[in-house]
């Protein structure tokens, strides 16, 4: 009698543990808060700058952000974009992967698209469903940072998973539309503004931007003149260090 009640305390003790461990989940997504592990470097998710020519294959050839719906006549008028950003993704559980999967989930389609330099950098950044959608396929957009999240096993947390579910609930497609063509009427991506009216040379640049004179121009320097972040095309790029090499500097 004594082993047979120990063991029905057992039994309960050990169910009690297993509901309390469980994890709820959504679609497949463990709901947890968002958590840093380690550090977040932006070097530890190298891409390179030629994936913006598979985004544009991936598109039928079109250089267009889905986000406003804007055609644009060139690449450089363009960021490339993570739709679950980078930092998104490290604090959701890419912190413990390895630097091989970390530089995968970098490049990988399923997760880039392309947008407006000032729409990427200003507005969306680093922000999740719960925090900004798109004004033009929301549908579209939520639906493929799920998709992100099951393929690398990534957390949501409840405040995304209760966006992400009320939006999809309202879509009655996530496929991708293109807007007709309003090319002739897109609004060019913003060029860093220069204190002067013509590009200046290089000699210029740093004459310009390098404060302390050592011939390199820092973000620092950058910041304090306003034209930070630096692209490839700036004249103060070849001045500076890009890291990651995705061709713009203090991002």
């Amino acid at each position: 009698m004594r082993l047979i009640v120990v063991n029905s305390v057992l039994t309960l003790l050990i169910g009690g543990f297993s509901t309390a461990f469980a994890q709820e989940t959504w679609l497949g997504l463990v709901i947890a808060p968002e958590f840093r592990c380690s550090t977040y470097d932006r070097s530890d998710y190298p891409y390179s700058q030629s994936v913006e020519r598979e985004i544009i294959a991936e598109m039928g050839g079109r250089i267009y952000s889905p986000y406003t719906g804007t055609y644009f006549g060139s690449p450089r008028d363009t960021d490339i974009e993570h739709m679950v950003s980078l930092l998104e993704a490290h604090e959701s559980g890419l912190c413990g992967r390895s630097a091989a999967v970390k530089r995968q989930f970098a490049s990988d389609l399923l997760n880039l698209t392309l947008a407006a330099p000032r729409l990427n950098r200003n507005v969306k950044s680093a922000k999740d469903v719960a925090e900004w959608v798109p004004p033009q396929n929301a549908c579209w957009f939520v639906a493929r940072t799920i998709a992100v999240r099951q393929k690398y096993n990534l957390t949501i947390d409840r405040a995304e998973a209760a966006a992400a579910q009320g939006i999809l609930a309202q879509c009655d497609s996530n496929e991708l539309e293109f807007l007709a063509d309003n090319a002739r009427n897109a609004v060019p991506a913003p060029v860093p503004a220069f204190e002067s009216n013509s590009a200046p040379s290089s000699v210029d640049a740093l004459q310009r931007w390098d404060d302390n004179g050592n011939g390199r121009i820092t973000c620092a320097e950058a910041r304090r003149h306003g034209i930070a972040p630096v692209p490839r095309s700036h004249p103060a790029y070849r001045y500076m260090r890009d890291g990651d090499g995705d061709g713009v500097v203090c991002e």
